[in-house]
């Protein structure tokens, strides 16, 4: 076996060799390693895996292929590459052990969430990769099953300090999506003309004449494949005797043809033996024999099949060439292929795997078959049980087909297409919709059809177009079924939320006035009284009868999210939106309650699509609250679960922390780039965001005149919602200190009309202080008190030091020094505490102007810890294992351990028992 270093194996592959040999390398070093290898069918892709695993000296190799016959089959390829390490499911965290083992059929369970299924099957490669490093290969992965290949993805972008090597190879095009697509990738291209020359001199029994040579040679195109098999086809003879007849063609489509051509001289027995090894992907042996008994194929037929070099049945059936199965299926009559799979429907057991047999009873159907689809349907629940959305959605689609009655017929396609929707598979949502409007369908259907289209649009890019669509299914729906329609217009509401003033023909007012003429009786009985419902009709109340009337809707639905009075569904689902009611009606409290619920909600389901809106909501609260290294970590949580998930999350935690904070450098980057981001994804709200966030930077560097046009650029945009009261308080103050007192006049009256309708002394204790500002002269110090007494009796620790140094500036330049350095002392302590460092060093400033000499904060020690890793280190100093921070954070417990060295370094720490005090010091 050659080892590393000892060159290349393949023909024309050094480049690819190397790259190869650098990904082992590091994998034996201690880091791990993924590659995606592309190109097209013959192109060596297969070679390249196999010349990797005889280099793999020293690891444990697993392989795995997508098989095209078997993709409706849940897990099927990730249960294959992780069989061998399914004895350490034992050690596995509980809620990682029990979704992987629903997931397999291993035993009952609520379905899990795909991202869980992900971390489940990290943790075990990472824990198999311990004693011996790991290479896990995948071939043909466009043919795994979706949730294969999701689960797949998940683990190659979350992999860390683990000594696995995972290599996928792909066919170039993708057929059915690219979960694989930002991996690092390897494309391979055909052989150039001398090595091309080289391998069809090797592997051509006889002279070439150098026309002839160059002939086949510029038909192939480089394809190796295309060089090892065409001479074997027929006219090899003329190749070797020095004429070629063969036609131009793609290379790929050259050599299935070749391989047609060789099975119409096989006898009928050896074609049907190789049929019958095409349609049974599992290959199983035993059950090919089974099958061949019930068609009366003899043991001669294998001896010849072998022989011929197409097929090889040993411990396992296996194909010389994926392209050898795909030319024996597609050139087979339709019903020689329904006889074999009717064959191995009857070959395979009903108790032990309903679900391959119930598919090969549906490929053998030459009609509309009721019992068939019966058990497709069956197939379908069991493999969304098992959190096999993909499957499930195949399943119903093949059922639909399969139906005799139009009414069952439409219903499956509908189901169906609401499964493709809820695993991510948008196209073919779309496909399954156009099948079931093909037969008629109930008003409800038509409904139910209208949300799923909806529901794509928005699930594919979130942008302005999306609450139109919402918000047409709601109105289908509301004779129909009147809780769906408002769950619906709800969804709609959220969905101009994101948009803004970026959506299109329909936006927030245009729901909010749909929504404020509901009358909730629409159907059997009253709808509006659940906290979802009184979501609704707060939200349209504040934006068609102002804010007075809204808040105590909105305070009350907000504090039903808190209580028992919701699903877990409805948390989930809508429990951030329940935090936006909350702060409209300036309820802090019930707003870093409720998210903390939704966060925690999500972490112990696994909801990993949720759990990065919920974390960068409860970022946000802890910001405003001034626990910064709280928001940090929860900030590296919503990060950590966008890159794992994909899910689009604007970066929301992060700007209010980068503005708060007040690194110029880091904020304007990220503020930049969300707006670009932003714009180009008509996503509104996250503009005004970054808005605020560039406002509350410049204003706590004391540079106003910057900060005014963005706090007057967000206070204008939807000013009935939260971020806009935010933002005006920020444009009263840069305002005022850039002397533009008719514009902070104008924004102070807003601010009260916002403040006095919620009430509180976090909504009062901000109008105060823009009073202050606002009044100026000896009748600004009540306000200044007042300000700072209200904020004293909330959890807002920022706003509170905000107002001491705007009551210590006034101070200052009234002339009243002494009374001014006690509120300067105060706003630097609290803002050194809370490391606002951009506000930190004006009242710093403040101070010297006021006689009162101060030292900075060094900035020399020890080194700062990245985000992640004060993440990690937070977590292991409040005494969490090395498997449970990796199953918060998504990455292996050996990646946790190499993060903790790098921290313990960085700290000056040798163990976990010094950790928690060095961390607190850090």
């Amino acid at each position: 076996m050659p080892g590393p270093g000892s060159g290349p194996t393949l023909l024309g592959r050094r480049r690819e060799s190397e790259t190869l040999d650098r990904l082992l390398s590091s994998v034996r070093g201690g880091r791990s390693g993924v590659l995606v290898v592309r190109g097209e069918a013959g192109v060596g892709k297969t070679a390249m895996l196999d010349d990797l695993c005889d280099r793999a000296e020293g690891f444990r190799v697993v392989r795995a292929n997508g098989i095209e016959s078997e993709v409706e089959l849940a897990h099927a390829g990730l249960h294959l590459l992780c069989a061998p390490f399914l004895d350490g499911l034992g050690a596995l965290p509980a809620p990682q052990a029990a979704a992987l083992g629903v997931a397999f059929g291993l035993h009952g369970g609520a379905p899990p969430d795909r991202f869980l299924i992900g971390l489940a099957v990290l943790t075990l490669l990472s824990e198999a990769a311990e004693s011996q490093p790991l290479v896990c290969v995948v071939d043909d992965a466009q043919w795994l099953d979706q949730a294969s290949r999701q689960v797949l993805a998940f683990v190659a972008r979350r992999l860390g300090a683990d000594r696995v090597l995972i290599v996928f190879a792909v066919r170039d095009p993708v057929v059915d999506g690219d979960d694989l697509s930002g991996l690092p990738e390897l494309t391979l291209h055909g052989l150039d003309d001398d090595d091309a020359r080289r391998l069809l001199r090797q592997v051509t029994p006889g002279p070439l004449d150098a026309a002839v040579l160059d002939r086949v040679v510029s038909e192939a195109r480089g394809n190796p494949l295309a060089l090892l098999e065409l001479p074997r086809g027929p006219g090899s003879g003329d190749v070797v005797g020095g004429l070629a007849t063969t036609q131009s063609a793609p290379a790929p489509g050259q050599v299935e043809k070749a391989y047609r051509v060789r099975l119409e001289g096989l006898p009928d027995e050896v074609r049907t033996l190789l049929l019958l090894a095409a349609a049974e992907p599992s290959g199983d042996p035993v059950l090919l024999w089974r099958a061949t008994d019930l068609l009366g194929i003899g043991l001669s037929a294998a001896d010849s099949v072998e022989t011929d070099g197409l097929l090889r049945i040993d411990s396992r059936v296996s194909f010389r060439h994926p392209l050898v199965r795909s030319a024996i299926y597609d050139h087979a009559s339709p019903d020689d292929r329904r006889a074999v799979h009717r064959a191995l429907a009857e070959a395979t057991d009903a108790q032990t795997d309903p679900d391959r047999r119930a598919w090969h009873r549906a490929m053998a159907a030459d009609g509309p078959d009721a019992a068939v689809a019966d058990l497709l349907e069956r197939s379908s629940d069991r493999a969304r049980a098992r959190g096999g959305l993909g499957a499930a959605a195949r399943f119903l689609e093949r059922a639909a087909a399969l139906s005799e009655d139009p009414v069952q017929r439409a219903e499956r396609a509908l189901v169906a297409a609401e499964v493709s929707l809820q695993a991510g598979a948008f196209d073919a949502a779309l496909r399954l919709l156009a099948t079931a409007e093909a037969a008629p369908l109930s008003e409800l259907q038509r409904a139910r059809a209208e949300l799923v289209r909806a529901d794509t649009a928005y699930s594919r890019s979130r942008d302005g177009d999306a609450p139109a669509l919402l918000l047409d299914a709601a109105t289908l729906l509301e004779p129909l079924d009147p809780r769906l329609a408002q769950r619906t217009c709800l969804d709609a509401w959220s969905a101009a939320l994101f948009a803004g003033p970026l959506a299109g023909r329909i936006g927030l007012r245009e729901v909010s006035t749909h929504a404020a003429s509901w009358d909730g009786e629409s159907g059997a009985g009253t709808v509006t009284d659940t906290p979802p419902t009184l979501l609704l009709a707060g939200f349209a109340q504040a934006i068609t009868r102002g804010r007075a009337v809204a808040v105590p809707v909105l305070r009350r639905a907000a504090q039903g999210f808190d209580g028992d009075a919701v699903t877990l569904e409805d948390v989930l689902r809508w429990g951030w939106l329940a935090t936006a009611a909350a702060v409209m009606a300036w309820d802090y409290d019930t707003c870093r309650s409720v998210t903390s619920r939704e966060v925690t909600a999500a972490r112990e389901a696994g909801a990993l699509t949720v759990l990065p809106v919920g974390a960068n909501v409860l970022a946000q609260a802890e910001a405003l609250g001034g626990d910064f290294t709280r928001a940090a970590s929860l900030v590296a949580e919503a990060e950590a679960v966008t890159e794992a998930t994909g899910t689009r999350v604007a970066p929301y935690g992060a700007l209010v922390l980068a503005g708060m904070r007040g690194r110029e450098s880091e904020a304007v980057t990220l503020i930049g780039r969300t707006i670009d981001d932003a714009t180009a994804g008509r996503q509104g709200i996250a503009i005004q965001y970054a808005r605020w966030s560039a406002a509350m930077l410049y204003n706590g560097r004391g540079e106003h005149d910057r900060a005014l046009p963005y706090a007057q650029a967000a206070a204008d945009d939807t000013p009935e919602l939260f971020v806009s009261s935010w933002a005006t308080s920020e444009l009263v103050e840069s305002a005022v200190r850039s002397s533009r007192h008719d514009l902070a006049r104008e924004a102070y009256e807003r601010l009260a009309e916002a403040t006095d309708a919620a009430g509180g002394d976090w909504a009062l204790g901000i109008q105060a202080r823009a009073r202050a500002l606002l009044t100026g002269g000896a009748d600004a110090e009540p306000a200044y008190r007042e300000a700072a007494e209200r904020l004293a009796r909330t959890s807002l620790r920022p706003e509170l030091a905000r107002a001491h140094l705007l009551y210590g500036e006034w101070l200052r330049s009234a002339g009243r020094r002494d009374d001014a350095r006690v509120e300067l002392r105060r706003a630097l302590e609290l803002f050194t505490d809370i490391r606002m460092e951009a506000f930190e060093e004006r009242a710093r400033q403040e101070l010297a102007s006021a006689g009162e000499r101060t030292v900075a904060r060094s900035s020399e020690g020890r080194e700062e810890l990245s985000a992640q890793e004060a993440q990690i280190a937070k977590l292991a100093a409040s005494g969490h294992s090395n498997p449970e921070i990796g199953a918060q954070l998504f990455v292996s417990p050996r990646t946790v351990e190499w993060h903790l060295h790098k921290v313990f370094r960085k700290l000056g720490v040798t163990s976990r028992k010094e950790l928690a005090s060095a961390y607190s010091e850090a």
